[in-house]
């Protein structure tokens, strides 16, 4: 089984959003996958399998299959379209979350995405005590979004796990306005076993989608935050799909030995 370590959303390594692709002739069962993605402990492994229908692709956390997974699926079209396909712009993957297309435009790869519905809800005290400070707003989707006043409040955040694991949603976003980019973000994940994702392409389906209605544009560059720091330039097409774009860069391509 080849592997290959790819840091997406950045043009360098070291940076951005590492996630391994392990591409593959057939499934090994489940209980396997778990295992190689514990091993490499990264927020997310792709699995790829070329089938009839084209290549499917599945995504596992540490601790868990994921039904959408944003800089994975950016590292697994940089892998087909650099390793496999080389003569090809575009690659189509089969998911949990249906048809997902990737297209090389230049030294980006553009993913189209679902978008989710998006709720306002009350700010509770709880929020506060995860994250230290009182947002101003919170909205909830498949993930939580809440809203502060300023970049620095998101910079500088230390949330509290124990706190967030009690919070709504799938991952707990933070996010506020930007002085260079559109909006700021950090993603944390504690249900999913990833107590920070350096940058998660699935939570700006929903913190893209937020801002846009915000600032009533529908072209959004966004900065996540994290320690790595990533860019997503993001652009709400109107019809309930994203359409998200970011750099990749090559780490590491290994074997996996002893399975």
């Amino acid at each position: 089984m080849k592997q290959y370590i790819v840091d997406a959303f950045t043009d360098r390594v070291f940076s951005g959003n590492p996630a391994a692709v392990c591409v593959m002739d057939k499934w090994p069962d489940e209980a396997l996958m778990m295992h190689i993605a514990g091993e490499n402990n990264l927020s997310e492994t792709a699995f790829i399998v070329k089938e009839s229908t084209g290549y499917h692709l599945r995504w596992f956390t540490p601790g868990t299959e994921v039904e959408l997974c944003g800089h994975a699926t950016l590292a697994s079209a940089f892998v087909i379209l650099h390793a496999y396909d080389q003569n090809a712009d575009q690659v189509e993957f089969h998911t949990k979350s249906g048809k997902l297309m990737v297209v090389r435009k230049g030294n980006l790869y553009e993913m189209d995405f679902p978008t989710y519905a998006l709720q306002e809800i009350p700010v509770t005290d709880d929020m506060e005590k995860a994250f230290g400070v009182r947002p101003t707003k919170a909205v909830l989707g498949l993930d939580l979004i809440c809203v502060f006043e300023r970049e620095d409040i998101v910079r500088n955040m230390t949330p509290n796990p124990e706190w967030l694991i009690r919070l709504e949603g799938r991952i707990q976003n933070v996010t506020a306005r930007g002085a260079d980019t559109d909006c700021v973000s950090r993603s944390f994940c504690p249900k999913l076993s990833i107590p920070e994702d350096p940058v998660c392409g699935s939570a700006h389906c929903q913190i893209a989608d937020y801002w846009s209605k915000v600032l009533g544009k529908s072209d959004i560059v966004a900065y996540q935050a994290s320690k790595r720091g990533g860019t997503l330039y993001c652009r709400l097409t109107g019809n309930g799909r994203i359409r998200i774009s970011g750099e990749a860069a090559l780490f590491a391509v290994s074997e996996i030995q002893g399975v």
